[in-house]
């Protein structure tokens, strides 16, 4: 919840230049959540596969969070 709550708050901001605040911080909670996948496999809440699954889901939202950051980057 924390990922696309905050960059709805960012959206809510003025200009460019917070908006990429917010993305920087909704990568922080993305790594956040890499964390928890790994904790939820060690203490056996998730299966090996299913963190495997959600953990590859989690990269591909921390490369899309890291372009547009960059191209918000770009037009400020």
């Amino acid at each position: 919840m924390s990922i696309p709550t905050n960059i709805a708050e960012g959206c809510g901001r003025n200009g460019n230049s917070e908006l990429s605040r917010f993305f920087q911080i909704a990568m922080g909670s993305a790594s956040e959540l890499g964390f928890h996948l790994l904790l939820c496999r060690d203490i056996g809440l998730l299966s090996a596969e299913k963190h495997d699954h959600l953990s590859q889901q989690t990269v591909e939202v921390k490369r899309m969070l890291t372009s547009y950051w960059q191209k918000l980057k770009g037009a400020g």
